[in-house]
């Protein structure tokens, strides 16, 4: 599981990574990713609406995604904040779906620094 220091906690944060983060879609999540440029380990944050489904689907959702990104911690750039928004298919979706598209979302990374590099 996600150590505190690997989560987002506050409202402000979800919405500063939501608004001005790199957006990648698919089936079942949205990823969005903000690099910081700190010195600190990445953090996540989940959003699992009640379309997604019962407390129970939910949280066995979240709980999943939460494992899959303990798992990609160490692929993640320092100072990184994401938050994943999980859709209403996500409820049916294999580990092995979500997993593949928590990846493919966070390889967005990649182009979000060459465009910081170009930038600066």
């Amino acid at each position: 599981m996600l150590a505190k220091a690997n989560r987002l906690t506050r409202g402000a944060e979800y919405r500063h990574v939501s608004r001005r983060g790199v957006r990648g879609a698919g089936p079942h999540l949205v990823t969005h990713i903000v690099l910081t440029g700190e010195e600190r380990e990445p953090r996540f944050g989940f959003i699992v609406t009640k379309a997604v489904g019962n407390a129970v689907v939910r949280n066995t959702v979240r709980r999943r995604l939460k494992a899959i990104c303990a798992e990609a911690l160490p692929d993640v750039p320092k100072g990184a904040d994401v938050v994943i928004r999980a859709l209403p298919s996500s409820s049916g979706a294999a580990f092995a779906e979500l997993r593949s598209q928590v990846r493919r979302g966070l390889k967005r990374r990649g182009a979000l620094a060459a465009r910081e590099r170009e930038t600066a």
